[in-house]
């Protein structure tokens, strides 16, 4: 599926609704991060939210809807393996394309609960990530639990493109321009 070396930026979440800020996000990463795709890992819930999302394949069909971008990849690869958890189908990708570099994507929202996350420190000690600054979450993704555990692997943010050639854990934090768009936002609607 992808040739030695192509760097790809891994988007996991629930995407209900997918919308175009996700796109906007993709978009942005691949050209902060330098990276060849991302592939949108839409997956079947999220063990953090009590709330069910929409069925998987009306996620999947909205999502096609919106995307245009031959460089964002929409995945049902977490239904297809059954993954419960985000280091499950990390761990998948990465055995079956070890030639691959990988990069974890997230929004700082993310990042302020990640250290919630079932095995967070597998991910970070085994992938590098790229956290792109939502709205509202800036300052609590910089203050958060892992980022103060991590501080000294972070990579500066003009050094970005250099992210997917570093071994983990190695993390990056970019203040680009994001739409104020929000999954929950529509869905309140």
């Amino acid at each position: 599926m992808f040739l030695d070396g192509t760097k790809i930026g891994l988007f996991g979440g629930s995407f209900d609704p997918p919308h175009l800020g996700h796109v906007h996000f993709s978009l942005q990463a691949i050209k902060h991060f330098n990276l060849d795709k991302v592939i949108w890992l839409i997956s079947p819930g999220n063990p953090l939210k009590s709330m069910s999302p929409a069925p998987i394949q009306t996620r999947l069909r909205q999502a096609q809807k919106i995307v245009h971008s031959p460089k964002i990849i929409i995945s049902k690869v977490e239904t297809e393996i059954g993954a419960q958890y985000s280091w499950e189908t990390l761990d998948y990708l990465s055995l079956k394309y070890p030639r691959t570099k990988f990069v974890w994507l997230m929004g700082s929202d993310n990042l302020a609960q990640f250290h919630l996350w079932k095995n967070w420190r597998w991910i970070i000690d085994n992938f590098p990530i790229g956290v792109l600054a939502r709205p509202q979450f800036r300052q609590k993704g910089l203050n958060s639990k892992v980022s103060k555990i991590y501080k000294s692997h972070k990579l500066p943010a003009n050094q970005g493109r250099l992210l997917p050639y570093y071994p983990s854990p190695k993390w990056c934090f970019s203040n680009m321009p994001l739409m104020k768009v929000s999954s929950s936002e529509i869905r309140k609607k």
